[in-house]
């Protein structure tokens, strides 16, 4: 466990050390917080932004987590009644549920610290 945590501080704060600002040009004489991205089609603004964001991570957290199970649960059925292999899928399950959590609470935590923000459902 501490070799996972030790990864994952090692690799925040790598890529911390090698993020690079990136600017999008302000919508000329709109006056608003409408900012014009390649990305994306028109203007959108920040909040509009962090939504996209928000959608495409949690589509992308709910399918590997589904592959995840799957492949976990095979590990689990083909075990043969091997203690490691079935502990090892054991501990892959709960990996995958714990990784859920966090983003559970990670999605909470931007609710605290924007109260508008709010992800359409039909999107």
């Amino acid at each position: 466990m501490k070799k996972i945590f030790t990864f994952i501080i090692s690799l925040v704060l790598g890529l911390s050390v090698l993020a690079q600002p990136v600017f999008a040009d302000a919508q000329s004489g709109s006056g608003s917080n409408c900012v014009d991205t390649a990305i994306l089609d028109g203007c959108s603004t920040p909040k509009e932004i962090l939504i996209d964001v928000v959608n495409i991570m949690t589509v992308g957290v709910g399918v590997l987590a589904t592959i995840g199970l799957g492949v976990a649960g095979i590990q689990y059925l083909t075990a043969g009644g091997s203690e490691e292999k079935t502990r090892k899928a054991k501990r892959r399950i709960l990996e995958i549920v714990i990784g859920l959590l966090a983003y559970v609470l990670i999605y909470a935590f931007l609710q605290f610290i924007l109260p508008n923000f709010e992800v359409p459902s039909g999107s």
